[in-house]
């Protein structure tokens, strides 16, 4: 691991709570999370402070470089460490793999300002295993985002 940190912005047209709310179901999770170019499939899940989730997520293109458990696939163990309804949720994040550049545990914090105009909502993610390109990183953090913004608009 390294102290390197990544992170990703995006306003969002909806209250926290609404966006909240998109985190506090493994239904909810499995249809916004997945990057683009992937599914997930969520194996276990308890929200509450020290519960967690397992997901598995699959890549859905044949060209892409190669997944951190298996060639098409990444495996998960997040815990909540904080949730503070409609503001922050705090997560422990560690890669099921064998590749010693996917191995320990980062932080992903989860922030919900309300704007005006909605809610900006910020990832950030610390510790982030060196096997994790910077690149793509923003990529994926980018475009779980997106899906958030559209799950929740199209909800409400």
């Amino acid at each position: 691991m390294n102290e390197r940190i990544d992170q990703a912005s995006k306003l969002i047209q909806a209250s926290p709570s609404d966006i909240y709310a998109a985190f506090t179901t493994a239904n909810a999770l499995e249809k916004w999370l997945p990057p683009q170019d992937m599914t997930a499939n969520v194996t276990a899940f308890d929200f509450r402070k020290g519960g967690g989730y397992q997901m598995r997520l699959t890549y859905t293109v044949p060209e892409h470089t190669g997944g951190k458990t298996s060639e098409h696939s990444d495996e998960v163990d997040v815990r909540f460490i904080k949730l503070i309804p409609n503001k922050r949720i705090e997560q422990g994040v560690s890669f099921l793999s064998d590749k010693k550049e996917f191995t320990g545990e980062m932080e992903m914090t989860w922030l919900f300002d309300e704007t005006e105009n909605g809610t900006n909502v910020t990832v950030e993610c610390r510790n982030v295993p060196e096997g994790i390109r910077p690149e793509d990183h923003k990529v994926g953090l980018t475009s779980s985002l997106e899906n958030l913004a559209a799950f929740v608009e199209q909800s409400r």
